[in-house]
């Protein structure tokens, strides 16, 4: 037997395809008995290629690749869901474990590996338990015995394959059918309407061997269409509801149900058997095909006699002709991937993630507070009309103030002596530092009130990566406060550092010189008229003095008014400055990290949108 070879990337070896019996009337006979010699049962051996069955070798075509043709809207809409699915699995890998993404990932690869291969041909597997006469649709669609059907059980022991056509080869290497096991319908005029489909007969869904059960599986998963084969005793069936149709329930699209052994039926049992049949099948949430809307089609049938056959196989060729099959069901699948990531992405009631103005304002007064931007105000104020003071305020009352402050330094080394004596022999434990402990307390506080805001409604794992974020930002925020406070307070915390003068300084200066010199001038004319050097006149040096001792309060006084606006506005702009500086930082380490992460939130959301949007369904006309 001559291998057959495609181009390099899509080759594949037909290997022993069947040692059969020549044809028999433009058929084929029955070669699933072949034994393991490559002989049939009867012990023939290799007879004329023409006398064997062909296999879906892809002879003559690309090996299950074509050039693509022109891409549907409903192509189109799937591809647009596929990208964001991309683009969503992507933003989400380092959100999210993978165990989550898993279902995304694999429905992303198995859409590519599916889009990769031909579009001309429709994968349709018959699936069925025990029983049910799958293996004799499957032959009776053929036309041929293909499938090994009898009392035995289970008879299909792996997955067979039937193409209509060539070109099929890359679809079957995909669901692992060996060349042995594909097979040729017989060509007749009926076998024309089928071109383009592929069937697979699997093995028992409730077969007692689990390989066969794992066969079942792995290819339901990757198949176009399924043709869900029950019997009169078993349509029931809590494994097939269970297990395969209710999970697969968003799959109605590519889905026949056929109840076979409707000869066994007498009357209208069939009728009554087929209608509870579609109440379960309402119940499992299939939507059925009827009255021309999509979704799955139920019939009854007798593979056996060949009752309803010829109907079932009208209904497979127009859905191969069609050619929307694996659009449907890729679709289906981003469907079903979509409604499990659902909770990951979508909380209902929620708006929009974001963090308002009024918890930014809130998360920057807090920050003040922890860093003491009042208080830094309230000292500069107090700092401005302490050095106004200072400037306007009479000789007397300045060389007061330097005597107590020349004073007050031996009166507290006096007070830390005797403090120092009474101690004594006594250990005192240092004072806690409330002041950090209070701040930290705070801007921890702070985090985690802005943090709870931001987090409102949102999924559970994105809220904890949002709080994980504001955590992260705010390690260090205490320690990057405490050195604001340090540089930006300095300027009104430390004595030596004085703020500016008053404008009116210099006229406040004149002002008490001149009080200063009208007491002194007073008070040299009152001496001089008291040793005799003057005239005695004592009312007008008594009024000059006077006027000096009352003018200099006075001038201090209006001095100390007129500073209050300013002193206030220089108190407000260092409470500002240090104000703007917390709030600086606390945006840059928490607000705007968190910002970025709810950014993130909605941008994996209008992906999450658009792939749980839905494509454009082809419209059917299954009846």
């Amino acid at each position: 037997m001559t291998a057959l070879t495609d181009r390099t990337d899509d080759r594949w070896d037909d290997g022993l395809i069947a040692r059969s019996r020549p044809r028999a009337a433009g058929g084929i006979e029955e070669d699933g008995a072949d034994g393991p010699d490559g002989t049939n049962g009867s012990g023939e051996g290799d007879i004329d290629d023409d006398a064997l069955v062909r296999a879906v070798s892809g002879a003559g075509s690309d090996g299950g690749k074509s050039p693509a043709p022109p891409l549907s809207p409903e192509a189109q809409a799937l591809r647009l869901r596929l990208d964001a699915l991309r683009q969503l699995v992507g933003l989400s890998r380092t959100r999210l474990d993978g165990k989550t993404l898993a279902e995304a990932g694999r429905v992303l690869d198995e859409a590519a590996a599916r889009r990769g291969l031909s579009p001309q041909h429709t994968v349709v597997a018959i699936a069925g338990a025990t029983g049910s006469g799958k293996s004799t649709l499957f032959n009776s669609l053929a036309g041929v015995q293909i499938s090994e059907t009898g009392l035995r059980r289970p008879t299909t022991a792996a997955p067979i394959a039937c193409s209509w056509s060539d070109g099929a080869a890359g679809l079957l290497d995909r669901l692992e059918i060996p060349g042995r096991l594909r097979r040729r319908p017989r060509e007749t005029s009926e076998a024309e309407a089928l071109r383009g489909m592929v069937l697979v007969d699997l093995p028992d869904l409730d077969s007692a061997v689990g390989a066969h059960r794992d066969h079942v599986d792995r290819v339901l998963a990757l198949v176009d269409a399924v043709v869900w084969v029950v019997d009169p005793e078993k349509y029931a069936d809590a494994v097939l509801h269970e297990r395969y149709l209710r999970p697969l329930a968003g799959h109605a699209e590519v889905t026949f149900v056929v109840l076979n052994q409707v000869d066994r039926l007498p009357g209208e049992a069939a009728d009554l058997v087929l209608d509870d049949l579609r109440r379960l099948l309402d119940d499992d949430g299939i939507a059925l095909g009827e009255h021309g809307e999509p979704g799955a089609t139920v019939l009854g049938l007798s593979a056996l006699t060949g009752e309803g056959v010829g109907e079932l196989r009208e209904l497979l060729g127009q859905f191969t002709q069609e050619r929307g099959a694996a659009t449907r069901r890729i679709s289906a699948d981003v469907d079903r991937a979509a409604v499990r990531l659902r909770p990951l992405y979508v909380a209902d009631g929620h708006s929009g993630p974001e963090i308002g103005e009024a918890a930014r304002a809130e998360f920057e007064d807090r920050l003040a507070e922890a860093v003491g931007a009042y208080a830094a105000g309230l000292a500069a104020e107090r700092a401005w009309r302490r050095n106004a003071g200072k400037a306007c305020g009479t000789p007397w009352l300045r060389l007061w103030r330097w005597y107590e402050s020349r004073r007050a330094p031996r009166s507290l080394a006096g007070l830390a002596a005797l403090a120092a004596i009474g101690s004594r022999g006594q250990t005192v434990a240092p004072a806690p530092v409330e002041e950090e402990v209070t701040a930290r307390q705070r801007v921890e506080q702070a985090v985690r009130v802005v943090a709870d805001e931001a987090v409102a409604g949102l999924p559970d794992p994105w809220a904890q990566a949002v709080r994980e974020t504001a955590v992260r930002g705010a390690d260090r925020l205490p320690e990057a406060l405490d050195e604001i406070a340090v540089t930006l307070g300095a300027a009104v915390a430390v004595p030596s550092v004085k703020p500016p003068r008053p404008t009116w300084w210099p006229a406040a200066v004149l002002g008490q010189a001149a009080m200063t010199l009208v007491q002194i001038y007073g008070g040299l004319w009152l001496v001089g008229q008291i040793v005799g050097v003057l005239e005695p006149k004592l009312l007008p040096p008594v009024l000059l003095m006077v006027a000096g001792i009352i003018g200099g309060p006075l001038v201090e006084w209006a001095c100390s008014i007129a500073a209050r606006g300013p002193a206030r506005r220089y108190g407000q702009d260092a409470e500002r400055r240090l104000r703007q500086a917390a709030a600086g930082c606390g945006r840059a380490r928490v607000l705007e990290p968190v910002a970025a992460e709810l950014l993130r939130y909605r941008e994996v959301r209008e992906q999450y949108a658009t792939v749980a949007a839905g494509g454009s369904r082809l419209s059917t006309t299954r009846q």
